[in-house]
């Protein structure tokens, strides 16, 4: 199959192979569409997001991804800000003092093995649709349309939402959905240790040095190396709308090593 992927890949020129590309992203886009939008479950987390359109208008938020470098940081300030925590954040919460505004979770594998954290959260948490095979339904859990394909920004989050390989783009448009104006970003070091091919699931074999505890994705636990690249592309378009409408994202991350938003001292913020 890779043979006859680069064989392709040699044969056709570069626009062919994007809008052969484009055609089957919208093939499996709508192929998941009619369930998405019709589903019970799904058309009352249309309504809840909805009603944050705008609620935060003008105001700031925190978001906080989950890298080593948070270690590194008195997240002490953040506890009279808004801010939004993803995936396994809640393992931070004790240390906090306190929890997050918002939680987002979009990976199925996640999602998955952490189920029953997430269905016990009590502040609001936005999940992918298609993840919800191991969620039941619950006031705080808003059902997002997340797909893996069509890149694209969504400024209205009751529609589809690219996720282009990371959660944090889910939380960036989330934020502009509710009209945040400044949004800063924390512990996104977007460095892993772990190498291999983006998007390959492994296995952990003991502590993890990627993520602020060693055992956020500790021994036994499945999830998939980061396709950088791909999350480069989707930070490129938030950061493209948020600046188109007098918004913006800033990266107050310690030592990370994302260049695409202006950098801030996080000690400056306050």
């Amino acid at each position: 199959m890779s043979a006859m992927k680069d064989t392709i890949k040699r044969i056709l020129p570069v626009p062919v192979l994007e809008a052969a590309k484009w055609v089957v992203d919208r093939l499996l886009i709508l192929k998941t569409w009619p369930l998405a939008m019709l589903h019970p479950w799904r058309r009352e987390s249309m309504s809840k997001v909805a009603a944050l359109k705008n609620s935060h208008a003008g105001e700031r938020c925190f978001i906080i991804g989950n890298g080593p470098s948070l270690q590194k940081m008195d997240l002490s300030p953040l506890r009279n800000e808004i801010t939004f925590g993803m995936n396994r954040i809640y393992l931070m919460f004790p240390t906090l003092g306190f929890e997050t505004t918002y939680f987002v979770s979009v990976n199925d594998l996640v999602v998955e093995q952490c189920s029953e954290d997430i269905q016990t959260l009590k502040i609001p948490s936005f999940v992918a649709w298609h993840a919800r095979k191991w969620l039941k339904p619950a006031d705080h859990l808003h059902f997002l349309y997340t797909t893996y394909y069509g890149k694209k920004f969504a400024k209205n989050a009751v529609e589809r939402v690219w996720e282009s390989a990371t959660v944090t783009n889910v939380a960036l448009q989330l934020a502009y959905h509710m009209g945040f104006k400044t949004v800063i970003l924390i512990g996104v070091d977007h460095n892993f240790t772990t190498k291999g091919k983006p998007n390959t699931t492994i296995v952990s074999d003991g502590d993890d040095p990627n993520h602020f505890n060693p055992s956020y994705f500790g021994k036994g636990f499945r999830w998939q190396l980061p396709d950088l690249e791909t999350s480069e592309i989707g930070y490129r378009m938030a950061r493209d709308a948020y600046q188109a409408d007098g918004r913006q994202i800033l990266d107050a991350t310690v030592d990370g090593k994302l260049d695409i938003f202006p950098k801030v001292d996080f000690t400056t913020l306050f």
